[in-house]
Parts: C-alpha cells; structure tokens; sequence
C-alpha cells in the first residue's frame, strides 16, 4: 500500500505539472502576437490593465508568465509602471480561475469521461496540424486533460490515505495551524513554481478531506504568497525597472495575504451557517469563493492609490541608478546658441561612448551580473534618452546649415553605441555562465582575440592619437584573428575536445563580441568626424571625463 500510495502521489503531482505546463505554453503560442497587442495597447490605464491581466491570465493559466512579460515591456519602455502594476492586479485575480475550474469539474464530473477525450482531441490537432496554430491548442487541450487526470489520481491517493492514516494530529487548530498551512502553500508554490498547479492540489486535498477547511484555507493564501518566488527569483541581478515590478507584485500579494489571514475566522464562521457549504461537492467552491474575494478585495484597497505606489516605488528603488543617467552637459540653457548646444551635444556622446567601451571591456571577462554592470546599463538607457529629447527639442530651433548637417549624424553615433550595448545585453542572457576553458590553440586563439578587442576598445577612446587613424585597419585584423579562432573551436568540436553544444554557444559569444567591438568602433568613429579633430583635441586636452583606464 505504500508503494501504491507514493505512487499515487508522485504520479498525481506530475500529471498536474505536466498538465499545466502544455496548458500554458499551448494557450500561450496559440494566441500567439495577441498576447504581446493585448499587453502592449490594452494597458493605457490601471483599470484597462486590471482586465487585461485578469483576462490573459484566465487564458494562459500562469500568473508568473504575465509577470515576466510585463518586465520585459516595461525595460523595453512599451509599459509604464503604472500599466504594469495594473496588470499584476489582473493577474491575481486571474489565478482564481484555477480554483473554479476545479471546483466545477473535479466533482461533479466523472474526470476521465472528460479527461480521456480531451487528450485524444489534443494529440489528433497535434499530429494532423503541421505548423499551423491549431497544434498549440491541441497541446492545450492535452494539456486540460492531463491536469484533470492529475486531479483523479491525487483524489484516490488522498482516499488512501484517509483510510490508513490519522489526519486529525496533522490539523493543528488555531493561529499555529493557519501559519503553518500558509507555510505549505508557499512552499509547495516554490517547489512547483506554478500556483496555479498548487492551488489544485491543496483543493484536491480539501475536497478529499485530507485537510481542514480552515486549514485549506489558509494553505491557498500560501499559494497566493508562494506565486510572488518566480517574481523575485527572476530580476536577481536585473535593472532597477524589472526590480519595482517584481517588488509591487510581492508588496500586493503579502498585503492582500494579511488581510486574507484576518478574514479567516470570518470565512469559517460564514460557512457554518450554510449547511450544504461544509459538503464535498462544495468544498472547493466554497474555497475558489474565499480565494477569489480576497484578491478582488486586495485590488479594490490597492487601485485608489495607485499612483502612491508608484510614487514610493520609484521613490526606494533604483533612484541611485535614475541619477547615473542625468546628463552633465545638455540641458535647455544652451539651445539658445546652436554651436555651443552641438558642443554640448558632442561631449555628451562622448560620455556615451565612454560608456558603451566600459562595458565592452567588461563583456570581455562575461561580468554579466556584476552589479557595476547593471548600474553602467541604467546609466546608458538613461543618457540615451536625455540625448535623443534634447536632439528632438534642437530639431525646433532655428539651425544654421553647418549645425544642422551634423544633428543627423548625432543620431547615428547613438544608434552604433546603442546596437553595440544590445548586443552585450543579448550575449548576458544567453552565455553569462560559459565555460571559457579551451585546448591549448583555440585558448591562444581566444587570448589574442580578446586581447586585440580590448586593445581596439582602448585605441578608440583616444581620438587624437596616432594609432586611432588605423582603426579600420585594426578592426579588419581582428575579423581575420576571428576566423582564425572560429576553425580552431570547429576543429576541437570535429575531434570531441569540445562538446558541440558548447562549441556552438562559443562561437556565438565571439561573434558576437566581434559585432559589438564592431558597432562600438563605428560609433566612435562617425563621432569623431562630428567636429574638426583639432577642436576634439583641444576639449580631449582640457576634459578628463575622456581619460577612462579600462579595468584588469
């Protein structure tokens, strides 16, 4: 019995993961762009964001999906902070509909006369869809039926137990209880890293009379503070934006937590007085009900202040990294005198370029996560978007023909600096933890390689040296130095010195260290040719903000 009751237990568990997670990816690549429209256009305020969020997360079945969307748009500047805390508002919400779609099926329905047809629904639009849309909803479908028979095996694993074993020692009565259970709850989210599959699990229970009512109760508000893990876990060394969203998602889940403590006694009070509520039939009805007018109640006392969330949040957090990013020579008071504004403009980009060289050099060692990095990157974003007001503001101002010629290439020294810093972002996520242990050649190879990249960088940030007229030159060595190293890591993938995984994922680094030396030298290159090089020497001469010691 106790080989079976594991089993039952493990196997239930992984049915409702395994179903949840086709569920959500098969919702989700079915709606395909809509998700993106939806989040992107339909978020204009917190209330329109409040439904959106409820509705995608109905839809997909994952509040933590929504959450890193929502980081994205936001650090892409497609998404206010304001918008996104309204859609973190929808999504809570919008876990609750987990709770009713166990309630409505897990008991008053036979699950495998709708489990079993469900998956068969499934695998045929899977297997006779080819590449069209309709085989991601055929993993949703397998997906749905999957989860509920998740629900079956855990149901007739809880029975067992039920028969076997003493539950009532396990239901501990009053506040030790209820904390304890809130502990699960969390946990069991954490471990699951799905609420949503935790939340069917702790009904599952309940309606089996494993557990309490109180105690499941309490067990949801868990699931609710538990679902906040994949938040925080997610912008552990990200930028400042990604760290407030993270940080208002788990301020409004353990403030609508405590209050959803305090409403306990109330709840269970309430349900004594319904006679047919205490039944199984509807124990998890009663539950989804408790569930879902918690979150709305934490919405209704959040979205009045709003505003004052943001306000704090933006006020905590990240305002170190906001200051990085002021500019230190444009401002208004010099749009009044073109020459002295392009002057103004032309340091600035120098301050820019500066930048984007620094965390070139630090690309080199793949100190990704470094938190100097990060602050480089706020720093950047920050400088980039002053820059390019203060170009749409001299756009206005009556310019002489020699000023106005050189505003268009003020654009496209931003635009090489940006590309290059995008590309370090791209290398960050992908190969931040690579291996660099080469053979013996292709270390060599990569050793010169690098060492001519941060040799480049170098030469380039002093414009009025000799060595900065052959950078062109230098960059065309470097494209052949990256040949070089790219047949000796082929070589070492050909004779199994390298796994071939990891030999692909090296190329792509040096490629892509390669592209950003590139767009980096570019950038310097056409800023360099904004102004006669005897002025750039002269300001060279008198700025030290130019005289940047990369670091070892």
């Amino acid at each position: 019995m106790t080989v079976e009751l594991i089993s039952g237990l493990i196997g239930g568990v992984g049915l409702f993961l395994l179903g949840m997670r086709l569920m959500t990816n098969g919702l989700r690549n079915a709606a395909g762009p809509a998700l993106r429209s939806i989040l992107g256009k339909w978020t204009k305020t917190p209330i329109r964001g409040l439904f959106s969020g409820f509705m995608i997360t109905a839809l997909v079945q994952s509040s933590s999906a929504i959450t890193v969307a929502v980081i994205g748009f936001v650090n892409a500047g497609l998404m206010s902070l304001a918008q996104s805390i309204g859609v973190i508002y929808g999504s809570n919400v919008g876990t609750t509909v987990t709770g009713w779609i166990v309630a409505a099926v897990g008991m008053s329905v036979k699950v495998k006369a709708l489990a079993l047809p469900l998956i068969g629904l499934g695998a045929a639009l899977r297997l006779t869809t080819g590449t069209s849309r309709r085989k991601h909803l055929g993993d949703a479908f397998a997906g749905f039926g999957i989860f509920f028979l998740g629900i079956e095996t855990l149901q007739s694993s809880f029975h067992i137990i039920q028969g076997s074993i003493d539950l009532s020692t396990f239901n501990v009565a009053g506040i030790p209880g209820i904390l304890l259970f809130v502990g699960i709850g969390t946990m069991l989210t954490l471990v699951m890293q799905s609420s949503s599959a935790a939340m069917a699990l702790v009904l599952t229970a309940a309606m089996s009379n494993v557990i309490t009512l109180e105690s499941a109760a309490a067990a949801v508000i868990g699931t609710n503070i538990g679902t906040t893990t994949t938040a925080a876990l997610s912008v552990i060394g990200a930028t400042y934006n990604a760290k407030k969203v993270a940080a208002a998602h788990i301020v409004f889940n353990f403030a609508t937590g405590v209050v959803a403590l305090m409403l306990i006694p109330f709840f269970i009070h309430a349900i004594s007085l319904i006679p047919i509520a205490g039944q199984a039939a509807n124990v998890a009805a009663t539950l989804a009900v408790f569930h879902t007018f918690f979150n709305v109640l934490g919405v209704i006392l959040f979205l009045p202040f709003t505003k004052r969330f943001v306000t704090l949040l933006n006020k905590h957090i990240g305002k170190e990294f906001a200051d990085l990013g002021k500019p230190k020579y444009i401002d208004s008071n010099v749009l009044s005198t073109p020459s002295l504004a392009m002057d103004a403009l032309f340091m600035e980009l120098g301050r820019l370029g500066e930048l984007t060289r620094s965390m070139g050099q630090k690309a080199l060692t793949s100190k990704f996560r470094d938190k100097d990095f990060i602050k480089d990157r706020a720093q950047f974003d920050g400088l980039v978007r002053a820059i390019r007001k203060f170009c749409v503001k001299l756009q206005h101002v009556n310019l002489p023909e020699t000023v106005a010629s050189r505003l268009p290439l003020s654009l496209r020294v931003i635009q090489y600096f940006r590309k290059s810093v995008n590309i370090i972002d791209e290398v960050s996520q992908e190969h931040a933890l690579l291996n660099h242990q080469l053979p013996d050649y292709s270390h060599e190879c990569a050793r010169n390689f690098q060492h001519e990249v941060k040799n480049i960088l170098n030469i380039a940030h002093t414009p009025c040296s000799s060595e900065f007229n052959q950078l062109k030159q230098s960059v065309h060595e470097l494209h052949d130095q990256y040949q070089e190293l790219k047949e000796a890591l082929l070589e070492d993938g050909a004779n199994g010195k390298i796994e071939l995984d990891r030999m692909v994922a090296l190329l792509d680094y040096y490629s892509h260290m390669r592209m950003m030396c590139d767009q980096a030298i570019k950038g310097t290159d056409y800023w360099a040719d904004l102004r006669n090089r005897d002025i750039t020497c002269a300001n060279a001469d008198k700025e030290n903000d130019f005289t940047w010691k990369p670091s070892e």
